[in-house]
């Protein structure tokens, strides 16, 4: 069994999606392994790294895709890739398929059975093959990092003999995986950490990092979350009211984080234009979810907004930042989603189709396009 592994050629990505430690675990299992020359050098793995890893190196992506029964990427394949993949080959990336369904379409009518990473169910057995819950992880650290650098003032409170100075205070919109990191980073940082989620089930957690939860509860928030663990969209009239909670709150803030996603749909609107007015001079708004359309409708994706001296950092790919980081714990998700997936006597894939995480990830197979979120 062939697998490959190409160059991100997607802007604004340095992650790759296996690193030498992976491919010496494939490896093990049989597998022959091809890297496209470079494809590790923006995450700081060598070519020489992974050929003594085990795997070969080849000139491009071509030569890498020749014969190969899996591919595996970051972000979904290029026009010019997709056309060298072979018909009947895997590919396992992150896929967004909502925001790109003719791509979907082209990977079925190519041949190719694709898995989307992000569509992995939220389960035990799955844990170590969350990619959302890995990246996002980082990505909540690294936000909390870059408003700390672009801040023009301490973290923590500083007693000197020139005076005492105040600690930042950072209110931390949407708890899950980025945001509880973003929270535990604040608080490593020396701040004074709120947070708010629609999800109530979140307060303890939030209690735990030594922050202070913010949220309207009643019986509408006691019933905020899936059954996949995703927060719910609300109502009008409770959107309202803690809107209200949230604008009172967000006037005493120096550094915002916002990270609240809803799969398939825009971000939610978190912070208003007229919450941000309300802001103090040199606070700093940091919107994860520019990519979705933002939390906040002044971020933009990729810029850093100055809005009456509140500046909104919209970055994108916040994990890709972290790219060393981020590719060993995203090439782990892959190794862990796929291993199961070979045959050990025969080296070879045998994929249950009936398995829960294969239904939940797999977008095309044999032609068409199988996801019921994706069909027609």
């Amino acid at each position: 069994m062939k697998i490959a592994v190409l160059k991100e050629r997607r802007a604004d990505e340095a992650r790759v999606a296996a690193t030498p430690e992976t491919v010496k675990k494939f490896k093990g299992l049989g597998a022959d392994v091809a890297i496209e020359a470079g494809a590790g050098a923006a995450s700081h793995f060598s070519d020489a790294d992974y050929t003594a890893a085990g795997a070969v190196v080849v000139a491009d992506a071509a030569k890498a895709l020749e014969g190969a029964d899996v591919v595996l990427k970051v972000q979904r394949p290029t026009e010019d890739e997709l056309s060298a993949i072979p018909k009947g080959a895997m590919l396992a990336a992150v896929l967004a398929p909502y925001a790109n369904r003719d791509e979907v379409k082209a990977l079925a009518a190519k041949g190719v059975n694709a898995f989307a990473m992000e569509f992995m169910p939220r389960i035990t057995r799955a844990q170590s093959m969350d990619v959302l819950s890995s990246q996002s992880n980082l990505a909540g650290y690294k936000a909390v990092i870059d408003a700390a650098a672009a801040f023009g003032r301490a973290f923590p409170m500083m007693m000197t003999a020139a005076g005492t100075i105040a600690p930042a205070r950072v209110f931390i919109m949407g708890v899950g995986v980025a945001g509880l990191q973003a929270i535990a980073t604040a608080k490593r940082l020396g701040a004074i950490v709120s947070a708010t989620d629609v999800r109530a089930a979140t307060k303890e957690q939030v209690q735990s990092l030594g922050g202070t939860f913010v949220m309207v509860e009643d019986d509408e928030s006691k019933a905020a979350e899936t059954s996949a663990g995703y927060a719910k969209e609300m109502s009008d009239a409770y959107k309202q009211k803690q809107a209200a909670l949230i604008a009172e709150t967000i006037k005493k803030q120096d550094i915002v984080i916002t990270t609240a996603l809803i799969p398939g749909r825009p971000a939610p609107v978190l912070v208003t234009e007229a919450m941000v007015k309300t802001m103090k001079p040199g606070s700093i708004i940091v919107d994860l979810a520019t990519e979705q359309g933002g939390n906040c409708p002044l971020s933009k994706a990729g810029q850093v907004v100055d809005v009456g001296g509140v500046r909104i950092i919209g970055t994108v790919n916040l994990a890709g930042k972290l790219a060393a980081d981020a590719s060993s714990l995203y090439s782990r998700n892959l190794f862990n989603f796929l291993s199961p997936l070979i045959d050990k006597t025969t080296k070879s894939l045998k994929i249950d189709w009936n398995d829960e995480i294969i239904k939940g990830t797999c977008l095309t197979r044999d032609g068409d396009v199988v996801h019921p979120a994706l069909k027609g």
